[in-house]
């Protein structure tokens, strides 16, 4: 008997490895011109809860990770007031990764050349539920230009997986009523996932 040849003998090279070099690489739109750092991800890769935002604001963009500064620790205190932490079943990623300047809100052409990053992402974690949280993530997520309020408290499916719509926690940084709301969908989430096999 022959040996195998070599290239079958080679572990197959990491995807993540590849969509982390691809992310920094990109050039497909505009806004590489003007960002710092692109704002892949954080979180644990193998996680069941996958939180979508819309785009990095300046300190991601300074810092490279999604959802810091006041929005970062409001999001990080609605985990923990339903049991979880950014660090641990957590995956937390925006459909961009570079900054619109001024914080502006995502292009249409933007979002298409930047969601084939998020998709990928979404299928190596392969999360049990999705929480979009924004009228971007959800808009793009569910393919529909649906107000938030309009969605919320339905549980929608985005490739077989449970996909449930929140207020971003920037917005409800500026809009404190809705916070109680924002509470209910967290819940609804989490019920929500106790039913996924």
């Amino acid at each position: 008997m022959g040996l195998a040849p070599v290239w079958r003998l080679k572990e197959k090279a990491d995807p993540w490895i590849e969509i982390k070099q691809a992310v920094p690489a990109c050039t497909a739109c505009g806004l590489h011109k003007t960002r710092a750092q692109t704002v892949f991800g954080v979180g644990d890769e193998n996680a069941e809860w996958l939180l979508i935002g819309e785009a990095p604001g300046a300190e991601e963009d300074r810092l490279g990770d999604p959802f810091v500064g006041q929005a970062g620790k409001l999001l990080d205190n609605m985990l923990a007031a339903i049991g979880l932490s950014r660090n641990e079943n957590v995956y937390i990623a925006n459909v961009l990764k570079c900054r619109p300047p001024g914080n502006r809100n995502p292009e249409p052409d933007e979002v298409a050349k930047c969601t084939p990053f998020l998709k990928r992402q979404i299928a190596l974690i392969r999360p049990k539920v999705i929480l979009a949280m924004g009228r971007f993530a959800a808009q793009t997520l569910l393919a529909s230009d649906a107000s938030i309020a309009s969605l919320r408290g339905r549980v929608f499916s985005y490739e077989g997986v449970p996909l449930i719509v929140t207020y971003h926690p920037a917005y409800l940084l500026r809009n404190l009523p809705d916070k109680a709301k924002a509470w209910e969908d967290l819940v609804f989430a989490k019920k929500t996932m106790a039913t996924v096999i």
